[in-house]
């Protein structure tokens, strides 16, 4: 029984794990009152080498760390990004390159999403893996 929870507990922490997705700023992607995704951790510690952009990443939240939170990759480092293109946390033409060492991030429903429009951009090293599937009842 110890081994079978030690592996089970590596097997979490270096491939992968099932994970609760819950709230609105993944809608359409992901429903609202929740959704069981595999998270991968294959290929950590990320980099721009390991992410591309359009892939949905969990990390830990800066504003809240130990919260894990999931979001799309939109900007890699070097990459210029469009701070609000909605206009509702700043000016829908502000503009700021990605830098290295970090991503730019958001959720699908901008209109209930904190995420890099909030808190800039986000640590690489805050990434704890990406979302490779959705677990269907």
């Amino acid at each position: 029984v110890v081994n079978v929870c030690c592996a089970l507990h590596l097997f979490s922490i270096y491939v992968g794990r099932p994970v609760i997705m819950t709230g609105p700023s993944m809608l359409p992607t992901f429903d609202h009152t929740g959704e069981v995704v595999i998270e991968s951790r294959l290929g950590a510690p990320y980099d721009r080498r390991t992410l591309a952009r359009g892939e949905l990443v969990s990390f830990y939240s800066p504003l809240h760390p130990m919260r894990l939170v999931c979001k799309r990759v939109l900007g890699l480092p070097g990459d210029i990004v469009c701070v609000d293109p909605s206009g509702m946390h700043a000016p829908a033409d502000e503009h700021v390159v990605v830098p290295e060492g970090h991503v730019w991030l958001a959720g699908d429903n901008l209109a209930w999403s904190r995420d890099s429009r909030v808190y800039g951009p986000v640590p690489m090293s805050l990434i704890a893996g990406k979302i490779v599937a959705r677990v269907r009842a």
